[in-house]
């Protein structure tokens, strides 16, 4: 929930750390975001639940029940997050005192991919035509992408990220590219790599320092934008396999990396140093 700090990474400089271990078995953690820095909000598919998890003690202290499968999430504010259930729905989740309560729901009149938050808005993705578009907190489309040409863009913009000033990320698993798009959803740039291969979750840490979970590559990239670079920050030998989203955490310097398989039940760590 903080600001990002300036942080100069590289491979050396990231060190594994112990898994945090979820409580209950098997999970499939959908997307996971900071809450505090030993708090971390994470979305469990096989339990069909939010729940909020304390990082040190590898516990559960709060959770909600939905009614169908959570997948992207992210805070519109410091106490409010808002999850995609399903694929036409989006739950707003109060998160106060350690405490996880349902807020408002927001119904969808087309499947969305992707979720952030941008200036007090929500920000989707869909899986067809305008792809992107601007929403309001009650749920009204506020700005879609134009339905010109350059929409023909995506094929599936699966996750998305939003820097500290404001600019956006999306991660395309099926062109295996990311795209750089402002607050008013202009195309700036896009970014392809034979490191990225059905690239998945992404997160910002600082304007030019962009993470993304290449899955089939086992990888995590990290994308430089001002220079169009990108490089392998972890691999399988840094116990990286089929990374599927991840979180940076700024005031404890630790990126958590979660996997696209259901048998996993641990969350990856690694300490910037």
């Amino acid at each position: 929930m903080s600001t990002p700090v300036s942080t100069d990474l590289t491979p050396a400089r990231l060190k594994r750390q112990p898994d945090i271990q979820l409580p209950g078995g098997a999970c499939y953690i959908q997307d996971l975001a900071v809450v505090s820095p030993d708090m971390l909000l994470v979305s469990n598919r096989i339990k069909q639940c939010v729940q909020l998890l304390d990082c040190l003690k590898g516990e559960v202290v709060s959770e909600v029940k939905l009614q169908d499968f959570p997948f992207r999430l992210c805070f519109t504010d410091r106490n409010t997050a808002a999850v995609k259930v399903e694929d036409r729905r989006i739950q707003m989740i109060k998160v106060k005192d350690n405490t996880l309560t349902k807020g408002r729901e927001l119904t969808m009149s087309k499947n969305m991919c992707g979720l952030t938050s941008s200036r007090n808005s929500l920000v989707v993705s869909y899986g067809s035509r305008p792809w992107l578009a601007v929403i309001s907190l009650d749920g009204k489309v506020l700005h879609p992408l134009d339905k010109s040409g350059k929409s023909q863009h995506f094929m599936y913009p699966a996750f998305m990220c939003t820097t500290p000033g404001g600019s956006m990320f999306v991660s395309d698993n099926g062109t295996h590219t990311i795209t750089k798009v402002d607050a008013q959803l202009n195309i700036i740039q896009t970014f392809t790599s034979p490191l990225l291969q059905e690239p998945c979750g992404i997160t910002a840490v600082t304007e030019d320092q962009i993470l993304v979970c290449s899955n089939s590559n086992h990888s995590i990239v990290l994308l430089q934008p001002s220079t169009n670079t990108m490089s392998t920050l972890l691999g399988e030998a840094d116990g990286i396999k089929w990374p599927y989203s991840l979180t940076y955490c700024p005031d404890q310097k630790k990126v958590y990396v979660t996997a696209s398989h259901t048998g996993t039940s641990c969350i990856k760590v690694y300490q910037v140093s």
